[in-house]
């Protein structure tokens, strides 16, 4: 008994986050890293969950050898422990970290890892997209945690920068959209033609990935099509949960989402056999219509390549000119494989794919119309008149 007690203290500090207050998405203090090698001996990610509410998705760092010796790092992921050690496998094979890269400048979810993270390898340069701000208070990043004396801004011209002979980077941005800007670094590996994004483009799969499978919890959640609904743990459960989960993540309020009165949810909750139930507060304020698979088999379109609904209806369209000549610019690259942080990984796609995905931009807006799309829209619009961010172009 005092055996296993101590094996479950031991793995709970082995996925131990102790700053998750800082930015509090579930699962909070303890987070699972799962290591996926991508080409054998050249690249890995490195992926965790997180999420509101359940609606939980992947995050990812993907780790790149060099060919001189050593590893880059793109986006990195919570250092626990876990993390840690599975880097320090391939370090003790490949060499220390020299580069980090921070891509983004408004994802604090990505931004929040970094300085820890560095901490943890000292003898990285830190590397971050430029124009990095924070809010309410824009702060310099060693305030914010980043190693002072080795963080610096990613050069405008990649061909400047020290891991130019192997990579290529374009700069989307910045987009202005008010509170502070907008900007991701897409990395281009040269010798395996592998395309790194943060948040610009994605592939949804249609069952689970293993990170989110690890704790089929949330899955299981949101397979309920009622408050009281008692769901087994089978693949075809897991699949529905997953699916939802994804039009939650995507659209925030999908429109085969229907959100009964306030009377309604809190008879149902009286009805609860089991007040203990894992859920929020009991509740489950919300059905599903039938034909809620449609808008998921709708994300299948362009081989499955596309940018976030926010994206489309919130960020891109406040400056769609850069977006699209920065699809063109990374679209010449040449690429035969994309890692996204986020959804699946690694996406078999090359260039015509990838401009595909942003046909938005150049008047095809059928997307943004559907119901799904509602709340992105009424969003944008709010934003708009209350004048945080610009009109969309």
């Amino acid at each position: 008994m005092g055996n296993n007690t101590q094996e479950q203290h031991h793995h709970s500090r082995d996925l131990s986050w102790p700053f998750w207050p800082v930015v509090p998405l579930y699962p909070y203090g303890q987070r699972r890293t799962l290591r996926q090698e991508i080409i054998e001996d050249s690249i890995w990610t490195f992926e965790q969950i997180q999420g509101i509410l359940y609606v939980v998705v992947p995050i990812r760092m993907t780790v790149i050898k060099l060919e001189s010796g050593g590893l880059l790092v793109y986006a990195p992921v919570a250092p626990t422990p876990e993390c840690v050690r599975l880097m320090n496998e391939l370090i003790a094979q490949h060499g220390d970290v020299k580069y980090i890269i921070l891509p983004t400048v408004s994802g604090i979810e990505h931004k929040v890892f970094v300085g820890p993270f560095a901490r943890c390898f000292p003898q990285a340069q830190v590397f971050v997209a430029p124009h990095q701000w924070s809010f309410p208070l824009n702060l310099p990043l060693s305030w914010l945690g980043f190693p002072f004396g080795r963080t610096r801004n990613l050069p405008l011209n990649s061909h400047l920068a020290p891991f130019a002979d192997e990579f290529d980077y374009e700069i989307l941005g910045p987009i202005n959209l008010g509170l502070g800007p907008f900007e991701e670094v897409a990395l281009f590996h040269k010798r395996s033609r592998t395309l790194l994004v943060t948040d610009s483009i994605i592939k949804v799969s249609e069952t689970p990935p293993n990170s989110v499978q690890i704790d089929p919890y949330p899955l299981l959640f949101h397979a309920r099509d009622h408050a009281l609904e008692v769901m087994e743990d089978t693949p075809a459960n897991r699949r529905k949960g997953w699916q939802r989960i994804v039009l939650f993540a995507l659209y925030f309020r999908p429109g085969a989402l229907e959100v009964p009165q306030w009377d309604t949810v809190l008879q149902e909750a009286k009805k609860a056999p089991d007040r203990s139930q894992k859920a929020y507060f009991g509740l489950y304020p919300f059905q599903w219509k039938e034909q809620w698979t449609n808008s998921f088999n709708r994300l299948g379109q362009n081989n499955g390549l596309l940018v976030a609904p926010i994206l489309q209806g919130v960020i891109f369209n406040r400056g769609p000119l850069q977006v699209l000549t920065w699809a063109d610019k990374v679209a010449k690259w040449g690429f035969k494989r994309i890692i996204p942080c986020h959804f699946e990984a690694p996406i078999n796609a090359e260039a015509d794919q990838f401009r595909q995905g942003f046909d938005f931009l150049r008047g095809d807006n059928s997307q943004l119309n559907t119901a799904d799309f509602q709340l992105i829209r009424e969003l944008g619009e709010k934003l708009t008149k209350t004048g945080i961010t610009p009109p969309a172009k």
